[in-house]
């Protein structure tokens, strides 16, 4: 499996599209802008048949260490999940496993510097 840079996503548009490479760079990012200011605010963002991206808060919890068996506290933590929406399931053949529940992924930290308005 091969690992694509949104750079090279971003050579394949600009030669796909004919648009100039520093255009496609410049809306892509301005793309991933919004995406992450809307989700800094607590916005869900519904892209049909793509899927869809919303925050949630993990908690504070206690856990323990596995070396020492100490109670370790976990801060809250602000996560991004991910629903696979219905294209991108038959595309790449993500069934549902018969409990009614879409797949998920739910491991995207989201930066607190985004969430303080910052950019990178």
């Amino acid at each position: 499996m091969a690992t694509i840079t949104k750079k090279e996503m971003i050579d394949r548009i600009a030669a796909s599209s004919g648009e100039p490479h520093n255009q496609v760079k410049d809306i892509i990012q301005q793309f991933l802008d919004a995406m992450i200011a809307e989700l800094s605010k607590g916005n869900r963002l519904e892209f049909r048949d793509f899927g869809v991206f919303e925050t949630r808060v993990r908690h504070a919890r206690t856990a323990q260490n596995p070396k020492t068996l100490t109670p370790v506290s976990v801060p809250e933590k602000h996560t991004v999940k991910f629903k696979v929406g219905r294209k991108m399931k038959r595309t790449l053949g993500i069934h549902n496993d018969g409990d009614g529940e879409d797949e998920a992924v739910e491991d995207t930290e989201i930066v607190e510097s985004s969430k303080q308005g910052q950019s990178h």
